[in-house]
Formats: structure tokens, C-alpha cells, sequence
């Protein structure tokens, strides 16, 4: 074991991950299946009541009465955040974000594959209401990516899958600063100022020392209250604490313990309360519009584009290099199902439409970019060079 060389010590853990994001997305499959058939089923009626259901937590003026989805939406998946941010600031500690030599190429890849689709999007919808959609298509769906190229076969190098697990990681990073600059509306500055002095009081702990789980706990909790009543969105509390949990032995527990209940319970219950839409009869002549057609070629062209692009030129300018065995018929691979869009971009749908009709487009094109990227990544990596098409 003490022979190990460098790329084997990363492609462990990333091994390890990449087995529970593949099973997680195998997950996530099912529960978007079930979801639209449940919706467009004869019980369809008990789908939207379920999510429709009020949850009360407080007492008198101190009280959260909430719709399970939105219990779902702020609540839970400030959990699935706060994982992120465990994820994020390991990896800019001690991963594949630790150093300008590492992280240029990945980061550079994602900022290719959220501006161009960005841009896509908001040129077929510029001057509309719908245009504050355009943050939808710029995300890239981990868990979903991850298990493709899984079963795109053993002949993928593994300095690939860091690749892509750098790049989606780097993805998340700028999905949250999205969300946090240009998703969030009416800023109340006091309980703001409140989750500034509790996060404050989390930096002090790690400062002296503090490894207890439930102080970071009981404080994240509050910080998490203070952002839902001030405008900032609650999930992006999950962020903010995860950034002051000590790193080392205490932020691997936590992501070690985490990151099942996110992959098994959290997204899965997400993708059910959210991938509910009606196909009905006229589903083709729903789904021409633009918010549809703009959401999903920001994900089948865009993403692909925008990260395919971004790599060639830091490549061919000398900048960053190629992962070691990597070809660009991978990378092609890579910035296909980087169009993978899923849980963030529906996440940010709901974010950016208020209009029930316009979620429904961004979810029918989420959905069908996603699938169409999936699919063409898949076949681009299964396919072996002099093998037949």
C-alpha cells in the first residue's frame, strides 16, 4: 500500500464516491420514473396533494407552517448544501481544487459549461418574463453524470472520472454563487446580520478548537432560520456552515455520514416532489416553446460547447494539460453529460419562476436535455476507437 502512486491515492476515494454516486443516480432514476407515472396516473390527484400538505413547527408567533415540498425544498435540501460545501472545501483543501495547476482546467470547464448555456437560454427568451430562467441550464447533475460513466465501461481512465467529479464539483460552486447573487430577492439586513454573528460564533469554535458535532449543529440550525427569514435562500445556509466545520477528521465524518442520507433520502425525495409533470395528449405541442427549447439545448449544446470549448483552448494555449490518458474522444464524453442537468437546474427553476406554466416548461426541458445528454455521452464513451458504431 505504501507504493501507491499519487493518481492512485486520488482515484481511491474518488472510486469510493463515484460507486455511491452510481447507485445514487440509479435511485434518483427511479424516483423520477415514479413520479411522472404517479402523475399522470388515476392517483394523481393524491401526487400533488401529498407535496400540498402542511407541516407546522414553532409555537405562536414563532411557528414554520409549511407545504411538505417546501420543507423539502428549504429544509432538507439545505442538507444536500451543506454536503456540497463539506465537498467543496475538501477538495480546495487537500482534492483536485487544492492548487492553480489542479483546479484550472476543471474550473475553467465548468465556467465554459454555465456560460454558454446561460447564453443560449437567454437569447431564445431575451425581453420575456421568462428570461430570469437563464441560471436553469447552467448546472451539471453528479450523481446522474457519475453513474453513466460507470457504466460507460472499465476502459475510462480513472484520471478521467476525477476529471469529471473536479469539473462537477467546480459546477456546484458556481450554481450556489448563481443562486446566492442572482436568485435571491427582498433582503431583510437584520436577521441577516443575526446569521453573520452565529457564523461568526462557528468560525470562533473552529478557531479554539471545538470538535463537537452538536455545536456546529445547534448553531447551523439557527444560522439556517436566520437566512429563511432574511431572503437569502435557507439552503444556502448549509454552504455558509459547512465552510466552518474544522477541516480534517471532523469534516470527514460529517461527509462520510452525510452523504448516504443525501444520496438514498434527500435527492431521491426531491426529484419525487418535483419531477411530477402531465404528459398528456398535447405533450409535443407543450414542450415547443421557449423556455423548453432554451433550457434544454443549453444542456445538449451548451454544456457540451461551452465545456468542450473551454478545455481545447487552456489545452492548446499550454495553460493546463490533459488528464493523464485522457483523449478528447473523453473529454467529448466528458461535455456531454456534463448537460446532465437534473436536481440543481430544477432546483433553480423553482427559483426562477414563480408562474406554475413556466416551471412546467423548464421541467419538460430539463428533462429531455437531460435524457438526450445522457444518452449521447453514454454512446460517445461505450464506443472504443476501431470498434463499429
Amino acid at each position: 500500500m505504501a507504493n501507491k502512486t499519487a493518481l492512485e491515492r486520488i482515484v481511491s476515494p474518488i472510486d469510493r464516491f463515484i460507486q455511491l454516486e452510481y447507485s445514487s443516480g440509479v435511485i434518483l432514476l427511479l424516483s423520477v420514473l415514479t413520479a411522472i407515472l404517479w402523475a399522470n396516473s388515476a392517483f394523481q390527484h393524491s401526487y400533488h396533494e401529498l407535496w400540498e400538505l402542511r407541516f407546522a413547527i414553532g409555537y405562536s408567533q414563532f411557528k414554520l407552517n409549511e407545504p411538505l415540498h417546501i420543507w423539502i425544498n428549504d429544509g432538507l435540501m439545505a442538507i444536500f448544501f451543506f454536503v456540497i460545501g463539506l465537498e467543496l472545501k475538501r477538495e480546495f483543501l487537500e482534492g483536485e481544487l487544492s492548487s492553480l495547476s489542479k483546479a484550472v482546467l476543471p474550473m475553467m470547464a465548468a465556467a465554459g459549461g454555465m456560460i454558454v448555456p446561460a447564453l443560449i437560454y437567454f437569447l431564445m427568451n431575451r425581453n420575456t418574463v421568462a428570461e430570469h430562467g437563464w441560471g436553469i441550464p447552467m448546472a451539471t447533475d453528479i450523481a446522474f453524470a457519475l453513474a453513466l460513466l460507470s457504466m460507460a465501461g472499465k476502459h475510462i481512465p480513472g484520471s478521467v472520472k476525477v476529471f469529471l467529479s473536479a469539473l462537477a464539483v467546480s459546477d456546484d460552486l458556481g450554481a450556489v454563487l448563481v443562486i446566492a447573487f442572482f436568485y435571491t430577492q427582498g433582503l431583510d439586513l437584520v436577521p441577516l446580520g443575526i446569521a453573520g454573528l452565529f457564523v461568526g460564533v462557528l468560525i470562533a469554535g473552529n478557531s479554539f478548537g471545538i470538535k463537537s458535532i452538536l455545536f456546529y449543529l445547534l448553531i447551523g440550525i439557527a444560522v439556517w432560520l436566520c437566512f429563511l427569514f432574511s431572503g437569502v435562500h435557507a439552503t444556502l445556509a448549509g454552504i455558509v456552515v459547512a465552510f466552518t466545520i474544522p477541516s480534517g477528521t471532523l469534516l470527514q465524518k460529517m461527509e462520510d455520514g452525510l452523504h448516504p442520507w443525501v444520496a438514498y433520502l434527500i435527492m431521491p425525495l426531491f426529484a419525487l416532489s418535483n419531477s411530477g409533470i402531465s404528459i398528456g395528449a398535447d405533450f409535443l405541442q407543450s414542450i415547443i416553446n421557449p423556455v423548453s427549447i432554451g433550457v434544454a439545448s443549453g444542456l445538449v449544446i451548451g454544456k457540451c460547447v461551452g465545456i468542450f470549448l473551454f478545455t481545447w483552448v487552456m489545452v492548446k494555449t499550454g495553460v493546463a494539460r490533459l488528464p493523464s490518458g485522457a483523449t478528447w474522444k473523453h473529454l467529448f464524453g466528458i461535455a456531454l453529460l456534463g448537460g446532465i442537468g437534473f436536481t440543481m437546474s430544477l432546483f433553480i427553476g423553482g427559483l426562477a419562476f414563480k408562474d406554475a406554466q413556466y416551471v412546467d416548461q423548464a421541467k419538460y426541458g430539463i428533462l429531455l436535455g437531460s435524457v438526450a445528454a445522457g444518452i449521447l455521452g453514454s454512446l460517445v464513451l461505450k464506443h472504443r476507437p476501431g470498434a463499429p458504431l
